[in-house]
């Protein structure tokens, strides 16, 4: 019986990959880093099948330094990833190992960076390439990534490049490496084509497998919240604020649209979030994670794919806002928290209809998942004001507030104030952003109850207290809606000028998001926003303060002072409510010659009036060749011949259908981002 293995001098590793660990606080390896190292150190092929955040990386990372030559600057470890975040995020670890390995280079090749960038760096040489499928494909086909010393190849995650649809492009790369490689391949789960895939490329490899009793999963709290009468936002405000170890959270959605949608409204609430998704650049998403890693940002809603390989120590709690498709989809989600050893807590949004979804996912992680009591506003707004208090205490007892008790006295001594009065306006100042009243969600009922006996419906007597019908409540219609989300205080909606617009790229997200984040004004309260040349319109609360103003006209979109003021009632009348979008150098439409000022307006004959009885108004002249009123001819509008070739003409439909089935070119592999569906195969859907 072999000893269990306490620290990773143990392993073989070389004193400087040691010392390395010290340094950033490793001392035992994890399951699947003592079992894979000593394998990939004798050069033998692996096969490992283990949970993500099990730290995967460490133990393909370390074998793989400890074999370069690194007075070799050419590739002699390729790595292989399914999306960028995560070839980042393994470049970063391959830094961090080789701390003390001089002359070393690792570079991250994947869509969406500058191709000329990754060419000059290739040049200079790298003993460690970490790329998307898609980005070294092109550049083995261009000829700037050579892999004649190539020794050891490790594909991470490959059950998830199997799911994007990358296994095609995986074994083109194999077949394009050295015969006497060493091959690694690490996977969450090991469906039967991933095992075909290692059965052609890897030469008799040891199999690992870290069973599931010892993943991530089981030092995450995991819990639901079953969604019934109560908004979904409002839900997760609630439970955010009243989780006591909380510190990041990223937030998981389906679609890219949802991320702009939920960030937005998280923002508005005060709350610093934003969206992770597939569209944004990727200098967008890099920024978004290292403010996620930093605390500018607390909250990251995310798509799975953008999500993938994120691996912040901050992140605390993983929302699954929109249940996912599938267990393994859940795993991966909620391995972005407890990683490496880390507790974490992961919170899951079931709708009545998805609690079959709820189940097999239980099933499937061998872990019960509780439910969670939402918490009331009540119990909100005193969490809220303990922590004000707790922040005013600590503030006091640990910054000098010498310059700031001389104005609080200038004031109390100008005005005739009374200190409490000062510190009540103060403490009203600081909580805008994040009331420490919480408000009516206006939704539904207001329990803080979750599944139940019932499944999660309110109590059976809160619907039925007598023997008579329920009464049911009138619904508000749609005007009376909109017009008491317009309102502020006592005051109606005005149209306010700010010196930024479409010149200067800006987009009404961010003038939105600028207003309620700098403002303080419930996103309830800002109208519609309209966007010119130089500059634009938005319409906010009629009775804004002084102050408020002063804060709006500092505040900055796109670099550029909001200067924000009311339009007088000229430029009111001499800008129109809804912009034309510009036309560039284009005639205007239509063929009428403009109307000359001094002409008279035409009067305007309602389509149909009572007091024309049975008969209709004669159609206005101008219409020579289409009948007075009513349907069109039967042959239809005889079109003017050659029309069609005139530039923005509709083009005539020839007929033939689409052709959205056919198969991939029989040239090459199909490099235009998304594969046609071809039985068999799944889908191929491209994120590098």
């Amino acid at each position: 019986m072999t000893e269990p293995i306490e620290s990773f001098a143990q392993l073989g590793l070389p004193d400087n990959l040691l010392s390395a660990l010290a340094a950033v606080g490793y001392e035992t390896p994890s399951p699947i880093q003592a079992a894979c190292i000593p394998h990939l150190l004798a050069g033998r092929d692996l096969l490992g099948e283990a949970q993500t955040g099990t730290g995967k990386t460490a133990a393909f990372a370390l074998p793989a330094l400890a074999m370069l030559d690194i007075a070799d600057t050419r590739p002699q470890v390729l790595v292989l990833t399914p999306t960028r975040e995560l070839a980042i995020q393994v470049a970063e670890a391959f830094g961090k190992y080789a701390h003390h390995l001089k002359n070393f280079h690792v570079l991250p090749v994947y869509g969406g960076q500058s191709m000329v960038v990754q060419l000059r760096q290739l040049s200079r040489g790298a003993q460690v390439i970490v790329g998307t499928p898609g980005r070294v494909m092109d550049h083995l086909e261009r000829g700037s990534l050579k892999l004649d010393a190539l020794k050891m190849l490790i594909l991470d995650e490959a059950d998830e490049m199997l799911r994007m649809g990358f296994i095609d492009d995986v074994e083109w790369i194999l077949d394009h490496t050295p015969a006497t490689r060493q091959t690694a391949l690490f996977s969450a789960t090991m469906p039967n084509v991933i095992r075909d895939v290692a059965r052609r490329h890897l030469r008799e490899p040891e199999e690992i497998k870290i069973r599931s009793s010892t993943s991530t999963v089981a030092k995450i709290r995991q819990r639901y919240w079953l969604v019934r009468g109560v908004d979904k936002l409002d839900a997760l405000t609630r439970i955010l604020d009243a989780e006591e170890t909380f510190d990041a959270a990223i937030t998981f959605v389906r679609t890219k649209i949802a991320t702009e949608e939920l960030a937005d409204k998280l923002a508005a609430r005060g709350y610093a979030a934003a969206a992770l998704n597939g569209d944004m650049t990727q200098g967008l998403r890099e920024r978004v994670i290292e403010q996620l890693k930093n605390g500018a940002l607390d909250i990251v809603v995310a798509t799975d794919v953008a999500a993938r390989g994120i691996d912040v120590p901050r992140v605390s709690h993983v929302i699954n806002y929109d249940i996912p498709y599938d267990t393994e989809a859940y795993v991966h989600r909620i391995g972005r928290t407890g990683r490496a050893g880390r507790e974490g807590s992961a919170i899951l949004f079931v709708a009545p209809r998805e609690t079959r979804m709820l189940k097999t996912i239980e099933r499937a992680t061998r872990q019960p998942i509780e439910p969670i009591a939402l918490p009331s506003r009540e119990e909100v707004s005193t969490l809220r004001v303990n922590q004000f208090k707790q922040l005013v205490l600590d503030t006091l007892s640990g910054q000098d507030l010498g310059f700031f008790m001389d104005v609080v006295n200038s004031l109390t001594e100008e005005n005739e104030l009374q200190a409490h009065e000062i510190a009540a306006a103060l403490a009203y100042l600081a909580q805008r952003e994040r009331p420490l009243q919480v408000e009516e969600s206006g939704r539904g009922w207001d329990v803080a109850t979750t599944a139940t006996s019932a499944g999660g419906r309110p109590p059976r007597e809160e619907h039925f207290t007598t023997g008579a019908p329920r009464e049911r409540t009138e619904r508000p219609n749609r005007d009376e809606i909109l017009a008491r989300r317009r309102s502020f205080a006592d005051g109606a909606l005005a149209r306010y000028r700010i010196e930024v617009g479409r010149n200067q790229g800006a987009s009404p997200k961010e003038i939105v998001g600028a207003i309620a984040n700098e403002g303080g004004i419930d996103g309830r309260f800002i109208g519609q926003i309209h966007l010119f040349n130089d500059f634009s319109t938005v319409e906010l609360p009629a009775n804004l303060p002084d102050d408020l103003l002063g804060v709006l006209k500092r505040t900055r979109v796109k670099q550029c002072a909001l200067n924000i003021r009311p339009l007088t009632d000229e430029e009111a009348l001499a800008t129109p409510e809804r912009p034309r979008a510009p036309r560039g150098d284009h005639a205007p439409r239509g063929d009428h010659a403009p109307r000359r000022e001094d002409s008279p307006r035409r009067e305007h004959t309602p389509r149909r009036d009572d007091s024309f009885g049975d008969r209709r108004p004669p159609r206005p002249a101008g219409g020579e060749g289409k009948p007075a009123w009513g349907n069109k001819p039967a042959g239809g509008y005889e079109k003017p011949a050659g029309s069609y070739g005139k530039p923005g003409a509709p083009k005539p439909w020839s007929g033939a259908p689409r052709r959205d089935d056919r198969g991939p070119s029989r040239s090459g592999p199909d490099r235009s981002g998304s594969a046609p569906f071809s039985a068999g195969k799944p889908k191929k859907r491209r994120e590098d």
